[in-house]
């Protein structure tokens, strides 16, 4: 069990070594022959075994395909929470890394239990709900499937409510669905911002769950409705502004381009909210030290930053120089370019501290201890 999962569970039962192929082969054989038999305590523990086998096996994911549907069967059975949380276990090891069993499991009629479990007031059933649908929504095929099952909004609803563990398979989820049109409009219509920006208020801000929150806002700032939810939403921009600062090199990227859309977008009505987090020591910063296209869309706000911005075609070498000595030019008007180049030097060794008025704002954001959250890929690892 990986460090993404561990916190999930106690280890995996016991068994039979299986190290040898013959040996792999003998238990794949037998929990294939238990999952069948209709007595319920056989099923249960076939479903522990094949949670086992698959959880470091390829070949057995595969070889246990023909398994999906009785384990499916196993979430319809009424008012059994080991029968479910052994299934869902099973099926959510069969689905990792393994596109066919994860549109075998969606053709055979496990979404919509698994859906259902995400209302559970059993947080185990929830947690291995939310992700599994991590999984099977990394899965091309199955995105438009999940989007249309309604599991989007509940999804929102998990961020908001989850644990720790399952408003960031929640996350994670919701940004492998926004990757469609389609489903991103469906993610918009639950009004997520609220809940996404009060993870990046609680969250580290070089975290895996600062990066996703990040991605997920930047997608949705592309629509009007994303825009005013971000700027309406009490510290929504300063945020953001703080992962830019402090994120990790993604999530800073993710932070300066969503920033950049809403500039972008109406120059006029979000320049100031923008400017009014403080975000230039963070934009001078990226203009040096972030990744390849943080560093142009650094450039390009600190452009949209000015009082006047240039046309693009007349920026020159000296252009960040340039729009710095603008944008500061309302302080006084006493050696601008000097001030400018102080500026750029400084923000290469050491973060520039921040205005005032940019202090007091933090001062009144409640940060409360970092989310336990660890790392993790585009779906969710083996339990």
């Amino acid at each position: 069990m990986d460090s993404c999962s561990q916190n999930l569970q106690g280890p995996c039962p016991s068994s039979p070594d299986t190290d040898t192929p013959r040996a792999a082969s003998s238990a794949v054989q037998r929990a294939l022959r238990l999952i069948q038999f209709d007595h319920f305590d056989s099923k249960v523990d076939a479903a522990k075994e094949i949670r086992r086998l698959t959880k470091t096996s390829r070949r057995c994911r595969r070889q246990l395909a023909q398994a999906v549907q009785p384990l499916v069967s196993m979430l319809l059975v009424l008012d059994s929470p080991e029968c479910h949380e052994s299934a869902l276990l099973a099926l959510l090891n069969l689905a990792v890394q393994d596109e066919k069993n994860k549109k075998s499991i969606v053709e055979s009629g496990g979404l919509e239990p698994i859906i259902g479990f995400l209302q559970s007031e059993n947080l185990n059933l929830q947690e291995y709900a939310t992700a599994s649908l991590l999984t099977l929504s990394a899965s091309t095929t199955n995105k438009p499937i999940i989007s249309a099952s309604g599991a989007i909004p509940l999804l929102v609803e998990i961020l908001r409510d989850g644990s720790s563990q399952a408003k960031f398979d929640a996350v994670m989820a919701l940004c492998n669905l926004s990757t469609r049109t389609d489903s991103l409009s469906i993610v918009l219509e639950t009004n997520p911002i609220p809940s996404l920006v009060c993870l990046l208020k609680t969250c580290k801000k070089s975290s895996k769950m600062a990066e996703k929150c990040c991605a997920l806002i930047e997608s949705l700032v592309g629509f009007d409705e994303g825009r005013m939810a971000l700027t309406s939403e009490e510290g929504g921009v300063l945020a953001v502004v703080e992962v830019l600062e402090n994120g990790s090199l993604q999530s800073r990227e993710h932070a300066v381009g969503a920033l950049l859309t809403m500039c972008q977008s109406d120059r006029g009505k979000y320049r100031e909210p923008i400017l009014r987090e403080g975000v230039i020591p963070g934009l001078l910063q990226l203009t040096v030290q972030g990744t390849p296209k943080s560093q142009i869309k650094a450039q390009a706000l600190l452009q949209l930053s000015r009082d006047t911005p240039y046309p693009r075609s007349e920026l020159q070498p000296d252009a960040v120089q340039n729009i710095v000595c603008n944008i500061i030019s309302h302080i006084d008007g006493d050696d601008q370019s000097s001030k400018a180049k102080k500026m750029l030097a400084e923000m290469v060794q050491v973060s520039m501290e921040q205005s005032l008025r940019h202090l007091q704002q933090r001062a009144m954001v409640c940060t409360p201890s970092d989310l336990p959250i660890s790392s993790c890929t585009s779906e969710v690892s083996l339990k």
